[in-house]
């Protein structure tokens, strides 16, 4: 199937997130109380009572990953288009802020505006249907935002969600047992690797403690380009080269 899709009805995307608090002790009881109960299964360490230095430590670690204890800071999107002499083009950009309700409002105001029939563009990221998209999802409902047309995808059935299309996905050809990383699959089929500053364990560091959204959105929109270069390697395509790739101006 993804050789039949036109590249240019697809809108890449990934997202970068952090921790709600800069640290467990910020917490306040409650959650204090609710991240004592989720920790002992982010850790696999099921039916466990963590210590407190255990409990600080796990949500440090772990947070990020479950939106209703992190935070959204950064959505990197790279559109695809064709110039005056037919050649692709990638435009990257992206959403980055300390506060949230306006990068998703800003983001999804971008997605209706310009890729809001379902039936026409595709989103496409790596591992975006088990992460990107139910945590862009969950966000959006706490922050009380309506949900894009792309997004709005709670009930619908298999055949209804096809405009989502997932890099990882497409690589298991059925096999469900595994996580293959973006950075594994450039060096098996030959595109630049996007991991060269930070991975994705700094970015809460680089957030909290350093205060550098713009490190962040440049990591994320690496990671954009190498989704981008994977789908085209998916289509047996040539490459993005560097003149090819440009930034919008944050």
């Amino acid at each position: 199937m993804v050789e039949q899709i036109d590249i240019t009805r697809v809108l890449f995307l990934d997202v970068e997130t952090v921790s709600g608090q800069p640290t467990y002790g910020q917490l306040d009881e409650n959650f204090q109380k609710l991240w004592a109960y989720k920790a002992p299964s982010a850790l696999k360490r099921y039916g466990e009572e963590l210590t407190e230095d255990e409990l600080a430590a796990s949500y440090t670690d772990k947070a990020a990953i479950f939106a209703e204890f992190g935070k959204i800071v950064c959505i990197s999107v790279g559109a695809v288009y064709r110039d005056k002499d037919k050649q692709l083009k990638i435009r990257l950009k992206s959403f980055a802020s300390r506060d949230e309700a306006k990068l998703l409002a800003d983001f999804n105001e971008m997605l209706d505006q310009y890729y809001g029939d379902p039936g026409k563009y595709f989103l496409c990221g790596h591992n975006i249907k088990e992460f990107d998209v139910p945590y862009m999802c969950r966000r959006i409902v706490t922050h009380q935002q309506k949900l894009p047309a792309l997004l709005d995808i709670s009930g619908k059935k298999p055949w209804e969600t096809k405009h989502l299309v997932d890099t990882m996905d497409l690589w298991k050809f059925g096999d469900r047992k595994a996580y293959v990383s973006l950075k594994l699959l450039a060096a098996v089929l030959g595109f630049p690797s996007p991991k060269d500053d930070i991975d994705g364990s700094d970015v809460g560091r680089v957030f909290w403690e350093e205060d550098d959204v713009e490190r962040i959105a440049v990591y994320c929109e690496k990671d954009v380009l190498a989704t981008a270069q994977l789908f085209l390697r998916y289509q047996r395509k040539p490459l993005f080269e560097d003149d090819q790739v440009f930034y919008v101006e944050r």
